[in-house]
C-alpha cells in the first residue's frame, strides 16, 4: 500500500508525462476493440437490410451496384430495365413487384420513387400527414425532416443533375404531404415520391399550357386538322397543383419507362426458388439476384481489410509499447539520484522495483478503465455511429 500511495504521489506530481502515456495505453487498447464492435454493429445493420429483402430484380451489370442502390439508395446509378420487367413479374403469379426508381436528389438526400406496395413491405409507418396521393406529393423519412426542417404543406425542390443541363432533369416542387417515423434504416434518409412523380422529374412526363388556347404563334410549330405541334419555347410547370394538374401527361410506351430495380416478394420458398431458376436460364439483359449474398461478399472484403487494419494497429501497438519502455528507461536514468536517496534511507532494492511495478499498475488500471469507458460508449452509440459513416 504505500508503495502505491508514494506511486500514485509521483504520478500526480508529473501529471503531463502521466496523462500522457496513459492516453497511449488507451488509445492501442480501445482501437481494435472499438473496431470491433463498429465493423459487428454495420454487418448486422447491412445484414438486416439485405435479408427483408428476398429478391431484387434488375439489368444485368454489377450486383453490388443494383444492391446499394436499391437498399440503401446509393448514387451510383445501375443500368435501367424497364417497367416491362414489373409486368413479367405480375404475369408469373409467383412474386409480386415492387418497381423502384431511384435516381435523382434533392438538397442531397435520394428520392426514391416507388409505390404504396414498398410502404407496406418496409413496414413505414407515419409520424405526421398522409401518403403521398396524387403526382407532385412526397413523404419524407425522419431524418430529412429533422435536417431540412420539412414538414407538411412544406415544398421541397428536386436537384438538377448538372448545373448547365435542365432539359434532361427537370426540376420539379415536390409538394411535401407527410413524415415517416423514425426506422433507423436508409428510409429516413429518402424523400419518397410516387413513380410517375419521378418520370416527371426524369422528363418523360410534364404538364404545359393548353396549346389548343395559346395565341403566341412562336409558341406553336404546327397546327392542322390532326392537332398542334408546340414549340419548346412553351411554357412548362415545374410545380404540379390542383389547377394543372390535369395538363400533366405521359409520352410513349408506359413498358418502356425506366426503373432503377425490381423489388421481387416471391409467394413461397418454391416460387422464389422457380422464378430464380427462369432468369438464371434466360440470355436477356436482366438479372435477379439474392441480395443478402451480395451484402455477404461485401462483408467477406470489409473483414479482409479488417485483418489488414488489424496488422498495421498491431505495429502501431508495438511501436507505441516500445515507445513507453523507452520513456521508463530514461525516466530511470533521470530518476537515478532519486532511487539513490531511496536506498540510502534504508529501502532495499526490491522495494523500488515495487515503486516503479505500482507506477506501471496505477497507469495501466486508469487506462483500461478509460478503454472499457471507450469501448462501452463506443457499443451504446454504435448504431448511431455506423448510421452516419456507412449507410447515410
Amino acid at each position: 500500500m504505500h508503495a502505491l500511495y508514494l506511486a500514485w504521489q509521483y504520478l500526480v506530481f508529473h501529471r503531463l508525462r502521466t496523462l500522457t502515456l496513459i492516453a497511449c495505453v488507451t488509445l492501442i487498447a480501445a482501437l481494435p476493440l472499438s473496431l470491433e464492435v463498429l465493423l459487428d454493429e454495420s454487418e448486422r445493420q447491412l445484414l438486416s437490410r439485405a435479408q427483408s429483402t428476398p429478391l431484387l430484380l434488375g439489368a444485368k451489370g454489377s450486383a453490388l451496384d443494383l444492391v446499394m442502390n436499391a437498399l440503401y439508395f446509393d448514387d451510383e446509378v445501375p443500368e435501367l430495365v424497364s417497367m416491362r420487367a414489373v409486368d413479367e413479374l405480375w404475369d408469373s403469379g409467383l412474386a409480386d413487384p415492387v418497381p423502384l426508381y431511384v435516381r435523382f436528389s434533392a438538397r442531397g438526400f435520394p428520392i426514391a420513387g416507388t409505390t404504396l406496395d414498398y410502404f407496406d413491405f418496409r413496414g413505414l409507418e407515419l409520424a405526421e400527414g398522409r401518403q403521398v396521393a396524387l403526382l407532385g406529393e412526397a413523404v419524407v423519412g425522419a431524418t430529412v425532416a429533422e435536417e431540412l426542417g420539412l414538414g407538411p404543406g412544406d415544398t421541397l425542390l428536386s436537384s438538377p443533375q448538372t448545373v448547365f443541363d435542365l432539359a434532361g432533369v427537370y426540376p420539379l416542387k415536390m409538394n411535401i404531404v407527410g413524415v415517416f417515423e423514425r426506422s433507423f434504416t436508409p428510409d429516413d434518409l429518402a424523400v419518397f415520391v410516387d413513380i410517375k412523380t419521378a418520370w416527371v422529374i426524369e422528363g418523360i412526363g410534364h404538364g404545359h399550357q393548353d396549346v389548343s388556347q395559346v395565341t403566341d404563334n412562336t409558341l406553336i410549330m404546327q397546327r392542322d386538322e390532326t392537332g398542334v405541334v408546340a414549340s419548346p419555347k412553351l411554357f412548362q410547370y415545374n410545380e404540379i397543383t390542383p389547377d394543372n394538374i390535369d395538363s400533366f401527361h405521359f409520352h410513349g410506351d408506359t413498358g418502356a419507362y425506366p426503373v432503377t430495380a425490381v423489388i421481387a416478394i416471391p409467394h413461397d420458398v418454391r416460387a422464389g426458388t422457380i422464378l430464380r431458376g427462369r432468369y438464371l436460364e434466360s440470355e436477356g439483359l436482366q438479372q435477379i439476384i439474392v441480395p443478402e449474398k451480395v451484402i455477404d461478399g461485401l462483408l467477406q472484403n470489409i473483414f479482409r481489410i479488417k485483418n489488414v487494419l488489424d496488422a498495421v494497429i498491431v505495429i502501431v501497438g508495438a511501436a507505441t509499447l516500445l515507445a513507453l519502455l523507452l520513456v521508463f528507461a530514461l525516466s530511470l536514468r533521470l530518476r537515478q539520484r532519486e532511487l539513490q536517496t531511496i536506498y540510502k534511507l534504508g529501502c532495499s532494492r526490491a522495494t523500488t522495483a515495487y515503486l516503479l511495478g505500482a507506477e506501471i499498475l496505477i497507469i495501466g488500471a486508469v487506462a483500461g478503465v478509460l478503454c472499457l469507458a471507450a469501448v462501452f460508449a463506443v457499443e451504446a452509440q454504435g448504431s448511431d455511429i455506423v448510421r452516419a459513416l456507412f449507410i447515410n
